[in-house]
């Protein structure tokens, strides 16, 4: 099937009832035919659902959708997008480990890496996203996964993920791709090379900005990198947790899996039935709303190059942006909705954001509104001068979220508020 059709008709075996749309299955536990039966299931000799806490029937759905879009093998459900990243991490690295992350990376994903998992004796690395060359410097026989945006959030730059990846390989690294912001329409990094693919589904999965939620996706055949990998024993020996289950051995996706029976076991970040079914809902008109936020972000970033207010703008369909020729290369159907813009001053920058009329000062993207963030002061507020300038975000900086709303009013907007 082609892509459209996926994103309605993907992962979903009608049940008795037949429904058209598929059912939100609002249940925490489910019935066992008898104990044999549990028995089975909980050693893995059986597939189906124990508790939602692990899975769940419209999860089941959503996740097998999702996976379909990039192209992968198999999916998990987070209950956020921050928890598709921590247990991304989490999977493959324990302390007196390292990971390897770009600079430019959303706030969020920066104090992660860059604080908390500290505190678990992870360290942090980092890179220049536009030159993945000093990747290589950083690398040593402990580092257990390079993490990047594909594109990044708020610098909007592109990453070249094949020459990354290369990288990785060399070494035998897991890649792992923040996507959330080009979605599975626009990028499937999993065809250039990437081993896994996270995603807030909170942003353009659901479209309308109504629930939390995230997802790991890995690529097919990941198995082969991970077997008798010596950076990643625990997948190849015993898990004494689980009856002493080999992941590698079995004949399941392994990464994910893992993250379902440890982390989704243990730790629990686990998206509601609920949120699971709004996000099937965005994603069977995501193909049309990528079209549409693209084709208006690219105006709106046309307009904003030509304001005498206006030092810069950050968007790949430029022209005369510097990551042109990748955007075209990893993104040829569209650059999202997500741009930004710098102005001379943190003031300047503040008074165009609450001068605006339709878009709303949100931290948020993906929205089918459209939203005006300044990230130095609220999304980046938490890092150091210059860690703001190492992820790309001056003080003037803009950030937009273009909405599904007209065009043209929204470059109205713009130019009455930048005055």
């Amino acid at each position: 099937m082609r892509e459209q059709t996926v994103a309605i008709h993907a992962g979903y075996q009608k049940d008795t009832q037949a429904t058209m749309a598929v059912p939100i299955y609002q249940s925490t536990a489910y019935e066992f035919r008898d104990t044999n039966h549990a028995a089975n299931l909980f050693e893995l000799k059986e597939l189906g659902n124990i508790y939602t806490r692990l899975m769940n029937p419209t999860t089941d759905i959503f996740e097998k959708r999702f996976s379909a879009l990039e192209n992968g093998e198999a999916g998990v459900g987070t209950a956020s997008g921050m928890s598709a990243i921590f247990y991304a991490i989490a999977n493959v690295a324990e302390a007196g480990d390292n990971i390897i992350v770009a600079k430019q990376v959303y706030g969020g994903t920066t104090t992660l890496t860059g604080h908390t998992i500290k505190r678990f004796g992870i360290e942090s690395r980092y890179f220049d996203v536009n030159n993945p060359k000093e990747i290589e410097n950083l690398i040593d026989e402990k580092t257990k996964l390079i993490l990047f945006e594909s594109i990044t959030n708020p610098s909007i730059d592109v990453a070249d993920i094949e020459a990354i990846t290369s990288i990785a390989n060399k070494y035998n690294i897991l890649t792992c791709v923040d996507n959330t912001v080009a979605t599975p329409i626009l990028c499937k990094p999993l065809n250039f090379g990437c081993d896994i693919v996270v995603h807030s589904a909170s942003k353009y999965t659901t479209g309308q900005g109504l629930a939390i939620g995230g997802i790991i996706v890995e690529r097919k055949n990941l198995v082969e990198k991970i077997k008798n990998n010596s950076r990643y024993n625990h997948f190849n020996t015993p898990d004494e947790s689980y009856h002493g289950l080999i992941y590698t051995d079995l004949d399941l996706p392994p990464f994910t899996l893992r993250v379902r029976l440890a982390l989704l076991r243990d730790l629990g970040a686990t998206p509601s039935p609920f949120n699971s079914w709004l996000y099937i809902q965005g994603l069977e008109t995501l193909p049309l709303r990528m079209k549409q936020h693209s084709s208006s972000a690219l105006a709106i970033a046309q307009f904003l190059e030509s304001h005498p207010k206006v030092k810069r703008v950050n968007y790949p369909g430029l022209k005369s942006n510097k990551n042109y020729k990748l955007a075209q290369k990893y993104f040829p159907k569209g650059q999202s909705g997500l741009l930004s813009f710098e102005v001379d001053s943190l003031e300047e920058a503040k008074k165009i954001a609450d001068n605006t009329k339709i878009f709303k000062v949100v931290v948020n993207i993906g929205d089918s509104k459209s939203i005006i963030t300044h990230p130095a002061s609220t999304t980046h507020q938490q890092l150091s001068a210059q860690e703001l300038i190492d992820a790309g975000v001056p003080a003037g900086l803009i950030r937009l979220s273009i909405g599904l709303e007209d065009t043209q009013d929204l470059i109205d907007d713009l130019k009455q508020a930048l005055g």
